[in-house]
């Protein structure tokens, strides 16, 4: 379970490490010292035998000097044991017994010979060191054999380690608690930027301005955006709610004054006809509200989250189906151009295949009376694909194309919403995509272009 707190987590983060690292180092110093004890207590036996040698030839083996005495005695802290024998075997000087020499000793003459053994139940340190010299009147290869307790120099060791260990455990405690209480001191500005934001009322949408740490800016950046997008939705929201009152308002009244038309009418005749005017004021205030839920809708779809691949084929067969289906006294042919290879895109398949159907009905309702035919063609280009959708009607004029895409205007006037082009432009938006009123000199040229998935 990961940590809730910041501070904890930066710890554990930063802690673990640290920890290897130091005993890494850890290691490398008992390796360290331990080669070094070793060197320093090696010379330590070898200037011994050095000095029991001098002292040997100039006193013919009869003692040694008070300095080397001193030397033998406390040598890196510990006593220095020695013995000596001449080259004919005859024991000289020192401890009658010294340590037993390992049979994989050289033989002979030979450099300074270091091992380790055991002493009286104790493990020693052993050098035996081999010198010509001349003592009364015998000269020839002397062996000279000094030799320590080892606890000497793992207690040095010990030491060494334990001073070092005690550094390294204070430089840990110490890392730890910086890290503990300065991750408090780096987190106070942002800490002082949750109080600031906490301060503000739901309609306080207006960007941070306040200055924050160079890893924060990230953070606030997003915030920023997201607080842009959400002022942005709302405005959009208050927006779309003022201008669908307006627009409701007048259907609902001709419903309400159709409403009492038919309970005053005079006769059975006239309350039938006026019945069948409210029936029809009814019906264009119902596809005025559905279309106004279909804005709404298309406004707040996240297609990346939402949409699924589609085949772009399917979806117009699909769509001229339904309209045909939904317009069967239509005196109006619908031609398909449809490539043979499927193209796909990430879609949401209910709001695009309406967006489509809104292009079609809009060429219905403002093409005009002599409108015949609409041209559906489906092509790829480049990593895109395009759906062009073209009337024989009256078209839109070129002034007038941006009238055609705002939501509640009409490029001519007429029947209609003025919300069949805005809602398919808001979906075609929705889906990273465009929709474009190409020139034409006959009819409308509706263009929709979209990104294709790699499949």
């Amino acid at each position: 379970m990961k940590p809730s707190s910041l501070r904890a987590r930066l710890t554990l983060i930063i802690l673990p490490p640290l920890l290897i690292i130091s005993l890494i180092a850890g290691a490398w110093q008992f390796h360290n010292t331990t080669l070094r004890a070793e060197s320093i207590f090696d010379k330590g036996l070898l200037s011994a035998a050095i000095a029991i040698s001098r002292d040997v030839a100039l006193s013919d083996g009869d003692a040694i000097s008070p300095s080397t005495r001193r030397l033998l005695a406390d040598t890196s802290g510990g006593t220095i044991f020695y013995h000596v024998f001449a080259p004919d075997g005859v024991f000289v000087t020192g401890y009658s017994t010294p340590p037993v020499l390992p049979s994989m000793a050289p033989k002979g003459a030979t450099d300074p010979f270091y091992y380790n053994s055991v002493y009286q139940g104790e493990n020693v340190r052993v050098l035996r060191f081999q010198d010509v010299t001349l003592v009364s009147g015998i000269a020839g290869i002397f062996n000279i054999t000094v030799w320590q307790n080892a606890s000497v120099r793992s207690s040095f060791v010990r030491n060494v380690l334990s001073r070092s260990f005690a550094v390294i455990a204070a430089l840990v405690m110490s890392v730890a608690i910086v890290v503990w209480f300065g991750v408090r001191l780096g987190l106070r500005p942002l800490l002082e930027l949750e109080r600031a934001i906490a301060k503000r009322t739901p309609s306080e949408l207006e960007p941070i301005r306040r200055a924050v740490p160079t890893e924060a800016r990230g953070l606030v950046t997003t915030l920023n955006g997201l607080l842009n997008r959400v002022s942005r939705r709302i405005s959009s929201k208050d927006e779309f709610i003022s201008n669908a009152a307006h627009q409701l308002r007048n259907p609902m009244a001709g419903v309400l004054a159709l409403a009492e038309a038919v309970t005053t009418a005079p006769n059975p005749q006239t309350a039938q006809k006026r019945s069948a005017e409210l029936l029809q004021a009814a019906r264009e205030a119902s596809d005025l509200t559905n279309k106004l839920l279909s804005f709404e809708r298309a406004s707040g779809t996240d297609v990346s989250q939402t949409g699924r691949p589609m085949d772009l084929n399917q979806l117009i067969a699909h769509a001229v189906s339904t309209f045909e289906q939904n317009h069967p006294k239509a005196s109006l042919t619908v031609t398909q151009d449809l490539p043979r290879e499927s193209l796909f895109i990430q879609a949401d398949q209910t709001m695009l295949q309406e967006a489509v159907l809104n292009i079609f009905s809009n060429c219905l309702v403002h093409g005009g009376p002599k409108l015949k035919r609409i041209w559906v063609t489906l092509r790829k280009s480049g990593a895109g694909a395009e759906i062009l959708i073209q009337d024989d009607g009256i078209g839109i004029p070129e002034d007038r194309h941006i009238e055609a895409l705002s939501r509640f205007s009409q490029a001519g006037g007429g029947p209609g919403s003025g919300l069949g082009l805005a809602i398919a432009a808001r979906v075609m938006k929705n889906h990273g995509g465009q929709l474009s009123i190409l020139p034409s000199p006959r009819g409308a040229k509706i263009k929709l272009s979209f990104s294709l998935l790699d499949i």
